[in-house]
C-alpha cells in the first residue's frame, strides 16, 4: 500500500462516522448470517448485541464490554461459532485494550474466564445432549476437553496486546509532537532574548557614548570659556546632571533588556568599522579627552561581525576613560596578526577609580569579543592607569 492511499485510510479511520459504517456494517452481516444459519433467541440476540454495540466503541469505549460478554453468551448458547461473533469479538478486545478501559492484565484474566466458562457450558452441553462421557479432571483426555478455552484465550490476548500496542504508540507519537511543541517555543524565547540582548548591548554602545559626551562637553564648557553668566554656568551644569541622570535611567534599562546567559547577535543595519576609528577618536578629543591610534600590521579586510566588535569595545573604553578618567591620555593601539585582530586601549589615569567589573560597559565588551569566538581582560595597567586588552580570532 502506497503512502497515499494508507494516509487516506488512516484519515478516513479517524472520523467520526467511521466506527457507526463498520459496525453497521457488521449488523447487516449479522442478520444476514443469522438468515443463512438461524439460532436459538438467545444466540441471535446475543449476535446481533455484539455486532450493534460496536458502533458507540469510539464515543463509549466501556461498550466493548457488552460487545464481548454478548459474543460470548451467543457462543456459550449453540455449539458453533457465528463469523460475525468472532469479528465483533476481536474488535471488543482491541477497543478495550486500545482506550485503555481496564489494565490489560485484567482485560486478559476477565477474557480468559469467559472463555473457560464457555467451554465448561459446552461440556455440560455435550454431555447432556449427546450423551457423551465426560473424562474425570485430571484424568486421561481431560485436557483436551480445555482445548477451546485455551484457543479463545490466546486470541483475546494477541487483540488487547494489540489494541494496547496502538495506544502506546499513539501516546509516544502525542509525547514526540509535545515535545517539538515545547522545542520550537523555547527556540522562539531564546530568539527573543538573544534580540533583547543585542538591544540592549547596542543602545549602550551607541547612547551612552554619545550621552557621556553630551555630559562632558557641558561640564567643561563652564571652564573653558570665559566670561559666562552665573545663569548660563547654572544652564550647563543642568544639561550635564540631566545627561548623567538619561545615563542612569539606561542602565535601568539595559537590566530589564538584557539577560546574563545571551550573547545575543549584531543587528544586521550599516554598522560602523574600525575604519571609523578616527572619526571616533576625533569627538573623544573635542570633548577635551587626549587620544592616540597605533595601528600595526597588515591590514585586511575582516567579516563585518569582527569589524563591528573591535570599533564597540574601542568606543566603550574611550567612554569609560571620559568618565572615569577625565583628561587623561589614552592610547588605542590596533594590532593585524596573521590569525587575530589584537585590541589594547590604556589611559594613564588613575586605574583604581576605574569602573569595576560588573558593569554593563565591561560585560557589554566581554560579549562583543565572545561572540566572535575571542577575549577580553579589563584591569589596572602595569605601569598605572587603566587598561583593555582583547584577543579576537578569526
Amino acid at each position: 500500500m502506497s503512502s497515499s492511499p494508507r494516509r487516506r485510510f488512516r484519515t478516513w479511520t479517524a472520523t467520526p462516522a467511521y466506527p457507526w459504517i463498520t459496525g453497521g456494517a457488521l449488523t447487516a452481516c449479522a442478520v444476514a448470517e443469522l438468515l443463512a444459519y438461524p439460532g436459538s433467541v438467545t444466540i441471535a440476540t446475543g449476535v446481533l448485541l455484539s455486532a450493534a454495540s460496536l458502533m458507540w466503541r469510539r464515543s463509549c469505549p466501556p461498550v466493548a464490554v457488552l460487545t464481548v460478554a454478548t459474543g460470548l453468551v451467543s457462543f456459550a448458547a449453540g455449539s458453533s461459532l457465528y463469523i460475525c461473533t468472532i469479528v465483533s469479538g476481536l474488535v471488543g478486545f482491541y477497543t478495550l485494550g486500545r482506550h485503555r478501559v481496564h489494565h490489560p492484565a485484567i482485560l486478559i484474566a476477565g477474557g480468559t474466564l469467559g472463555s473457560l466458562a464457555v467451554n465448561l457450558a459446552h461440556i455440560a452441553d455435550w454431555s447432556r445432549r449427546d450423551g457423551l462421557p465426560v473424562p474425570a479432571l485430571g484424568g486421561p483426555g481431560s485436557l483436551g476437553l480445555f482445548a477451546e478455552a485455551f484457543v479463545l484465550s490466546v486470541v483475546l490476548l494477541g487483540a488487547v496486546s494489540m489494541g494496547d500496542a496502538v495506544r502506546a504508540r499513539e501516546e509516544t507519537r502525542n509525547e514526540r509532537a509535545l515535545a517539538h511543541a515545547q522545542l520550537i517555543t523555547m527556540e522562539r524565547q531564546q530568539a527573543a532574548e538573544a534580540e533583547r540582548a543585542a538591544i540592549a548591548r547596542e543602545l549602550h554602545d551607541i547612547v551612552a557614548h554619545s550621552v557621556s559626551m553630551i555630559a562632558v562637553q557641558a561640564e567643561s564648557a563652564t571652564y573653558t570659556s570665559p566670561g559666562l553668566t552665573a545663569e548660563a554656568r547654572d544652564g550647563f551644569q543642568q544639561i550635564a546632571s540631566t545627561a548623567r541622570s538619561s545615563m542612569a535611567e539606561l542602565r535601568r534599562l539595559l537590566g530589564v533588556l538584557r539577560t546574563p546567559q545571551q550573547t545575543g547577535t549584531p543587528l544586521t543595519a550599516p554598522q560602523p568599522t574600525l575604519g571609523h576609528l578616527a572619526e571616533l577618536l576625533d569627538q573623544h578629543r573635542a570633548v577635551g579627552g587626549e587620544a592616540e591610534l597605533k595601528v600595526t600590521g597588515k591590514q585586511v579586510p575582516l567579516p563585518a561581525a569582527w569589524e563591528l566588535s573591535a570599533y564597540r569595545i574601542v568606543q566603550e573604553a574611550l567612554t569609560n576613560a571620559r568618565k572615569h578618567a577625565p583628561g587623561a591620555r589614552t592610547v588605542v593601539e590596533i594590532d593585524y596578526g596573521s590569525d587575530r585582530l589584537a585590541l589594547r586601549i590604556g589611559d594613564d589615569g588613575p586605574g583604581l577609580t576605574a569602573p569595576g567589573t560588573t558593569g554593563h560597559g565591561l560585560t557589554g565588551m566581554r560579549e562583543r569579543a565572545a561572540l566572535v569566538g575571542g577575549r577580553l581582560s579589563a584591569g589596572p595597567g602595569p605601569d598605572g592607569g587603566f587598561l583593555v586588552e582583547g584577543e579576537l580570532p578569526w
